[in-house]
């Protein structure tokens, strides 16, 4: 917190020269003793200049003073933590990658895994309304289908469009895909990723591990599986890339999970792009605290009187 610590506003600092400037040449105006300087020997002013004898050690002019500091810092925005821009969805977006090889078709799950999978990206978009969303698609190589759009009918006519056969290279691209998903979500201020697989090549599962250790997107696994062996095989690679195993369910108990861990997952980004918090205003009772004596009758009557 301490190393982070700055002014949101650091040129009204400048303020504070020509207010000593000022504060000091009024200080001195209103000394009773100034005309008398270099005349009388200092030693003996408090004594024979009248009003100069007495003289409070926190008298109204150190209240002016440090009332004016005070009031030079608010304005200077102190800030030591972020807070999410009051622009931004309250839903982040949303990048569905889906796995689109053979295994995907397997008919354990009616129709197919993949089918199935879609209609569960339907579902899930539209209870997110118009939140944006972006959907890519990989097998050997990933490819970024539609960058984040508001329009679910287009993510759901591409994503039903999905096959297998119409992919340029075999293989399982899983870190690439998470990669690309990352790089999308970036451009548009973060969010998090739906991964739609049955499956993580061994292969895959050192780079899937370093991509992991470079961000912080959140990431949810979606498993259109019905074999408990093969979920076990999946589990070990969904815990390398710290994320959630969900298994496709028959019912909306997945997209329930899914909608609660979506709506709301857009960290803050790693290169710091949310906005400072300006905290000067924790600072306003103070100044008021300090403000309050000159409300007291006969308090700035010794100034005026030299004034």
């Amino acid at each position: 917190m301490i190393g982070e610590f700055h002014f949101l506003r650091p040129w009204w600092l400048a303020a504070l020269l020509p207010l000593g400037l000022v504060l000091g040449a009024l200080r001195r105006s209103s000394d009773a003793t100034t005309p008398w300087r270099g005349i009388v020997a200092d030693h003996l002013l408090p004594y024979l200049v009248q009003g100069a004898a007495v003289k409070k050690r926190f008298g109204p002019w150190w209240l002016v003073v440090a009332s004016a500091v005070l009031a030079v810092i608010i304005l200077s925005g102190p800030a030591w933590k972020r807070e999410p821009s009051p622009f931004a969805d309250d839903v982040a977006a949303l990048a569905v990658v889906i796995k689109v090889t053979p295994s995907m078709e397997t008919e354990d799950i009616a129709p197919n895994r993949l089918v199935r999978s879609v209609q569960k990206v339907h579902d899930l978009l539209e209870r997110r309304g118009g939140s944006k969303a972006a959907l890519i698609a990989y097998a050997g190589s990933a490819h970024l289908v539609m960058p984040p759009t508001t329009d679910g009918g287009i993510i759901d006519s591409f994503a039903g469009s999905l096959d297998p056969k119409i992919m340029p290279e075999e293989g399982d691209a899983a870190s690439e895909a998470l990669e690309l998903a990352d790089k999308t979500l970036a451009a548009v201020g973060g969010g998090s990723i739906l991964w739609i697989t049955d499956g993580v090549n061994p292969d895959e599962v050192a780079a899937v591990s370093l991509w992991r250790s470079k961000t912080r997107t959140p990431v949810k696994v979606l498993a259109p599986l019905s074999d408990e062996s093969e979920m076990k095989t999946l589990q070990s690679g969904a815990e390398v890339s710290s994320s959630e195993l969900i298994q496709l369910t028959a019912d909306d108990s997945d997209i329930d999970r899914l909608e609660r861990a979506a709506k709301f997952s857009s960290p803050a980004p790693m290169d710091g792009g949310d906005r400072w918090q300006d905290s000067g205003y924790w600072l306003m009772p103070l100044l008021l605290l300090l403000m309050l004596p000159f409300f007291r009758k006969g308090w700035m009557q010794p100034l005026a009187a030299r004034s």
